[in-house]
């Protein structure tokens, strides 16, 4: 992970209330110069209106925003250091790709030549030299996002602050943009803030994620942090797929309300007797063997290079994933023996 002594940018107590609605509550946030931070989180729990605070299209309630050491909480959006990429991408109709590029090139800092070199540059790193007396009717979805991406970056900001940026584009277009867009900012080193609702997108794009839910950040981590061990229930059930249930602490493991015993080593870091919820990821069930609980299969789904198993085990319901050569005729209703790892169970307390 990226680090310097200052952060780039630091969110102190951010907060804003439309009315008697509250839309972001105490963020505090982090960013060290040249890293991609995700925020993360469902529809409504206050990611794009802390990307707007940042951008200045929002005023906050209270709190402060610094960028390089400079308090820009206060500040409209013309007096600070950014690009910003929108949804709708908000290119210009009557203007060719050159054209919107180059649109904010202008002033004592940008003559007519050094602008003209610099659109040539951004033309050149998102590939679309050969459409630059286009028009953005004439070129492609994916080709527009790249317009607007290198607009944003035109200036040269010090910030690159991108609002969903990809999810108006088809699956497999917005998996090579995904990559393009993680090869430019590595290319560039352009501190980077993207706001995303799909957890495939935030795991494999940044260099930590922000988790948020009602207007609060839950966790702040690396992808591999927020996956594997979530700080509360609510990264563990949104971030990922995973089947939860409730347990007792009992011994060294749970008891299941059917009386089954589980072995969790988890289990040590709450009460003997304390009611838990505990998760467990698709693929850490085992499936076969002499697996100590008697499942069946209640539902399968065929996804390609995966097929996702519907389970029903000592009254719980449960998910599996395996490669589709492995079914071996396994069809619904079949039984199947499976266990639940200890060091795999991830276990919160009911009132977490």
């Amino acid at each position: 992970m990226l680090q310097t002594l200052e952060p780039f940018l630091r969110v102190e107590g951010l907060g804003r209330d439309f009315g008697r609605f509250t839309a972001m509550q105490d963020i505090r946030l982090e960013v060290a110069q040249g890293e991609f931070l995700c925020l993360l989180g469902p529809s409504g729990c206050g990611k794009t209106t802390l990307l707007r605070s940042i951008a200045g299209l929002d005023t906050p309630s209270r709190g402060r925003i610094f960028q390089a050491g400079r308090e820009i909480t206060r500040l409209p959006p013309a007096q600070r250091d950014f690009g910003i990429v929108f949804q709708s991408y908000a290119l210009f109709p009557n203007m060719t790709v050159a054209a919107n590029i180059g649109y904010g090139l202008r002033g004592a800092a940008w003559p007519r030549e050094r602008a003209a070199q610099r659109v040539a540059e951004l033309l050149d790193l998102v590939g679309l030299t050969p459409q630059a007396q286009r028009y953005p009717a004439q070129i492609s979805g994916g080709q527009q996002q790249r317009v607007a991406l290198a607009r944003a970056l035109a200036n040269e900001p010090g910030l690159l602050l991108l609002d969903e940026p990809l999810s108006a584009l088809d699956a497999i277009v917005r998996l090579h943009l995904r990559q393009e867009l993680r090869a430019v900012q590595r290319r560039l080193a352009v501190t980077t803030i993207m706001v995303t609702h799909d957890q495939e997108e935030a795991l494999s794009l940044a260099d930590r994620v922000a988790v948020m839910d009602r207007g609060r950040v839950m966790q702040v981590g690396t992808p591999q942090e927020v996956y594997a061990t979530p700080a509360n229930p609510f990264v563990a059930g949104f971030v990922g797929r995973s089947a939860s249930f409730e347990a007792v602490v009992a011994g060294d493991g749970l008891r299941l309300p059917d009386g089954t015993h589980l072995p969790a080593h988890a289990a040590h870091r709450h009460p003997q007797g304390a009611a838990v919820r505990a998760f467990i990821r698709p693929e850490d069930v085992v499936l076969g063997g002499e697996g100590p609980l008697a499942g069946a299969v209640t539902g399968m789904e065929y996804l390609g290079s995966v097929c996702r198993l519907e389970l029903r085990a000592a009254g719980l319901n449960l998910q599996a994933e395996i490669a589709p050569r492995e079914l071996n005729g396994l069809s619904l209703g079949d039984p199947i023996p499976l266990a639940l790892p200890a060091g795999k169970l991830m276990l919160f307390a009911q009132d977490a």
